[in-house]
């Protein structure tokens, strides 16, 4: 059977955090929490979350007509 190898060393890297907390996870989560607080070393990295008309409006395309007034093409 193929085993993918990012898998792998994802399982081989758990394993060994597991056992250096003696699979404590309340240790493991502390521990994540004691490292995430360290200035510059954000484990998880935040996103800008964008409103709609960032995420729906690519660079160059004027949204300032209201398309709801826009006639609807008929099928």
């Amino acid at each position: 059977m193929w085993e993918d190898p990012i898998v792998a060393e994802v399982r081989r890297i758990r394993e060994q955090l597991s056992a250096k907390f003696d699979f404590d996870v309340d240790a493991i989560f502390a521990d994540i929490q004691r490292r995430q607080a360290q200035p510059g070393h954000r484990l998880v990295p935040q996103k800008k979350i964008l409103g709609l008309s960032e995420v729906a409006s690519p660079a160059g395309i004027d949204r300032s007509t209201d398309l709801r007034d826009a006639p609807h093409p008929t099928t």
